[in-house]
């Protein structure tokens, strides 16, 4: 395969901004043009959500890269414009400032969009999303002003905000429609810690209950909150985090497979051999869930962003850190910080997974260790960042442990992981 003669980049996020680190790492000193939908600086997304909105804090995003990173590397880099469309055929991507440009490969790293409400009152101000920095500093300039918030989720984003809304002294009521919070993510064991702690930082959780609609004044802002169950909750805020879904629309209008993302191989290449997808948007073969899955975490934007480099620059089977076949194989991995507690997570759990508790909950550190079929699958730490780690190493390496050893609080787990496997 041919060195590309020159790349375009749609999306400037963690994956894009990788991406472009990594093709400069990689050796290829071609032309790169990278687009950013937002005219900000790229910065990181994860501190939205957590230290962003602690009181008194100066809200100064954290870049992704210093901005000399664009000159030093010949980064063609611009802010604030959109991609509309891809002619395949011509190798070209038309803007929305009325100009296009012709690429050789083309990798769309275009994120996901939160989603939104459609129920009665859905439109009055006073209600928020939280996935940009102008989201963060529409909350950050609300939170000194209100009383009472009202948050619609309790995934990652409802929780870690609800935390930081507590921090500052405010009611804060969580509305959840299915029976733990953070379900999709996490074994029950540690769903039902997340629960009582919160309750225990003062958060009104409510589980088995959506939200139906939104009361509003004669200003047109929100007031309150009613939920599934007729329950009205007053509100001066409210925080909708009820998921995302994967941007693909440039990529269906272009005839690109599209199926829950944008449908990539192991290579992150689309249906189009010369177009890559990496990061939330793209559906991917994992060898980890043995299912195509798409990820959203930093962990998973950057990695798959290291690796596609290498794909787009011709590295051929084999030539990748993991796997025979070379193909995209990284270890997920993801963390969440709600007050206090740090969530970390290692792999990935399923339902019907056995769960092997290690610690004491009662304390706030333990970690929860998934089995499938006596193969360690997934772990869970709180609070245990060296019990991470470990579990990083051994899932890595393809090595597991019994649940016995998991189980046993004198189990050396940190040298064990550490350990070369016997050879064969």
């Amino acid at each position: 395969m041919s060195t590309p003669e020159n790349v375009v980049v749609v999306g400037n996020g963690q994956a894009g901004i990788q991406l472009v680190d990594s093709l400069r790492k990689e050796g290829y000193t071609g032309p790169i043009t990278l687009l950013g939908e937002e005219r900000h600086h790229p910065y990181q997304r994860p501190p939205l959500s957590k230290d962003y909105l602690a009181a008194g804090k100066d809200p100064i995003p954290l870049p992704l890269r210093p901005e000399k990173f664009f000159t030093t590397n010949d980064v063609d880099a611009r802010l604030g414009v959109r991609a509309t469309s891809i002619d395949r055929d011509a190798k070209t991507i038309a803007l929305d400032d009325c100009t296009t440009l012709a690429y050789t490969k083309l990798v769309l790293a275009t994120g996901a969009a939160n989603r939104e409400l459609t129920v009665p009152g859905a439109a009055l101000s006073g209600i928020h999303g939280l996935r940009t920095l102008t989201d963060a500093q529409a909350l950050h300039a609300r939170l000194d002003a209100v009383r009472s918030v009202v948050v619609i989720g309790a995934g990652f984003i409802g929780l870690e905000f609800a935390a930081a809304a507590r921090a500052r002294g405010l009611d804060v009521t969580v509305l959840e429609y299915a029976d733990r919070p953070m379900g999709r993510a996490l074994t029950p064991v540690t769903s039902g810690f997340f629960a009582d702690a919160h309750q225990r930082l003062g958060v009104t959780l409510r589980l088995g209950e959506g939200i139906a609609s939104f009361d509003g004044n004669d200003a047109g802002h929100v007031t309150a909150a009613v939920s599934t169950t007729g329950e009205r909750y007053p509100a001066d805020l409210v925080l909708v985090g009820v998921g995302v879904t994967p941007r693909t629309e440039l990529a269906q209008a272009a005839g690109l497979e599209v199926e829950n993302g944008i449908v990539v191989d192991g290579s992150l290449r689309t249906s189009d051999p010369d177009i890559f997808a990496l990061g939330d948007c793209a559906s991917f073969p994992n060898v980890h869930a043995g299912a195509r899955t798409r990820l959203e975490s930093v962990q998973n934007a950057t990695d798959q962003a290291r690796h596609a480099a290498r794909a787009i620059l011709g590295a051929g089977p084999g030539s990748g850190p993991r796997g025979e076949t070379g193909g995209y194989a990284d270890l997920p991995w993801f963390w969440s910080n709600q007050g206090h507690l740090r969530l970390q997570i290692a792999g990935l759990s399923a339902p019907g997974d056995q769960t092997v508790l290690r610690g004491n909950p009662a304390e706030e550190k333990f970690s929860v260790f998934c089995f499938r079929n006596n193969t360690l699958t997934a772990v869970e730490s709180v609070n245990q960042p060296a019990d991470h780690m470990a579990a990083r190493r051994l899932l890595s390496a393809g090595r597991t442990l019994t649940p016995e050893q998991a189980a046993d609080p004198d189990f050396d787990l940190k040298t064990y992981s550490k350990q070369q496997p016997a050879a064969v």
